[in-house]
């Protein structure tokens, strides 16, 4: 009565607006490709590499922190010397670092 409706008037249709509306979320999907996904799928092969190179006698660091000497290697399970005569057995998955040659002497 004392306040007349108020009506949005429409837009004319943007050429390609349907791909302008989707290109922010090709761009955050293309950013997050490169910076989170890549390189840990890369991090993922090596880790797999290095687990599957391991060897008797080869020095190793496990993820709590224990430096050792490989003794014995099973497929899921490896016996590691921390000290002479001591050894403990952590799986294969628990060791993160292979030390060069000769660093348990230095420490």
């Amino acid at each position: 009565m004392f306040i007349s409706p108020a009506y949005a008037q429409a837009s004319g249709a943007m050429p390609g607006g349907d791909l302008m509306g989707f290109l922010p979320i090709i761009v955050i999907f293309v950013v997050f490709y490169f910076l989170l996904i890549r390189p840990q799928q890369k991090r993922a092969k090596e880790t797999k590499a290095m687990l599957s190179a391991l060897q008797k006698g080869d020095e190793i660091v496990t993820a709590g922190g224990v430096v050792g000497k490989i003794a014995k290697l099973n497929d899921a399970y490896a016996s590691v010397e921390i000290a002479p005569n001591v050894e403990v057995t952590v799986q294969r998955n628990a060791i993160s670092l292979v030390l060069p040659k000769g660093t348990i002497k230095t420490l």
